[in-house]
């Protein structure tokens, strides 16, 4: 993957098209354009009979230009990026910020695709496609572009676990403003590939990751509750918020915070990085009141409203 940020600081990842790829779509534009270019030149020749030699000569190179040249640049420029041979292989060009090229671009490829594809049979786009770090030709470098993979398998996209529902609206009263692009992208990134990591490495990953987005978040993690589903919590009340935002529903609340009761599930590790079992934060079960009330079949009684001392301490204090 290349990591592009576009103006608006927004990380795209893209999968550059390597040499292979791009050399099969080459191939394939330039014979549909020998092909385009045989059948005008055969037109023109039976149209052109009567004219002199210097006539037919003006017109075999103007007709050159026009189609090996002037074809391609045409092409990607109607179809942002995608010619015959890119959109059978799965390829688009773009630019460096990841938008689609428009008709500068496509004239710096193609003029210079002339010198590094036409008249030197591919050698020079070869060599610099394989010197480049991202499979750029000399065209793509002076142009500004970028040839990417479109069709990326399915199973290779990443998935972002959801948290467990007892952390659902946990953090919705967190500022997320001060949390950069760039830790957003770590949190994800960990998010999705945590479960190919080793238990302990993943562990301390997430206690860091953790640590760095309460930092900016200026609350710590909640006591009890592991590093990596306090990630996906707050990213999934991000993804909440901007969705709200998007459709223009207002900073409707998330449901209210919750304890710390609940299970790990997925989440905890089996053994934790210091040697030590992972706390029980199962939700406590309360005892009913009439302990034949389960029996009989009836509900218990709900507790009466009395003192803070007969009610169990949830360790949470609602706000002022």
């Amino acid at each position: 993957m290349s990591e592009l940020v576009t103006g608006e600081a927004v990380a795209l990842e893209l999968r550059p098209a390597r040499l292979p790829s791009r050399a099969l779509a080459v191939l394939l534009d330039l014979l549909a354009a020998v092909a385009v270019y045989v059948v005008v030149t055969i037109a023109l020749v039976a149209a052109t009979a009567s004219l002199d030699e210097a006539a037919q000569t003006a017109i075999s190179i103007a007709l050159f230009v026009l189609v090996l040249v002037g074809g391609p640049i045409l092409v990607e420029t109607l179809s942002h990026g995608r010619s015959l041979g890119k959109l059978a292989c799965g390829l688009r060009v773009v630019r460096d910020d990841g938008g689609p090229i428009r008709f500068r671009h496509a004239l710096v490829r193609g003029l210079i695709g002339v010198i590094e594809i036409l008249m030197t049979l591919g050698v020079v786009a070869c060599i610099a496609s394989l010197v480049s770090a991202r499979g750029r030709r000399l065209g793509d470098v002076f142009a500004g572009t970028l040839v990417v993979r479109e069709r990326v398998p399915v199973g290779q996209a990443g998935f972002v676990p959801p948290p467990p529902p007892w952390l659902a609206g946990r953090f919705s009263g967190l500022d997320l403003s001060a949390v950069p692009d760039g830790l957003w992208l770590a949190v994800r990134q960990y998010l999705t590939r945590m479960g190919q990591l080793d238990p302990q490495v993943g562990w301390s990953m997430a206690e860091r990751l953790a640590s760095d987005l309460a930092g900016r978040t200026g609350a710590p993690v909640p006591p009890g509750v592991p590093p990596a589903a306090y990630l996906a919590a707050v990213v999934q009340e991000r993804q909440a918020r901007e969705a709200r935002r998007a459709f223009g529903q207002g900073p409707a609340g998330g449901g209210g915070p919750v304890g710390t009761a609940g299970s790990a599930g997925a989440y905890a590790p089996p053994v934790s990085p210091t040697g030590a079992v992972a706390p029980d934060v199962r939700p406590a079960v309360r005892p009913s009141a009439d302990p034949g009330a389960a029996v009989r079949g009836e509900r218990a009684a709900p507790p009466r409203e009395g003192s803070s001392a007969d009610r169990p301490s949830t360790g949470f204090a609602p706000p002022a």
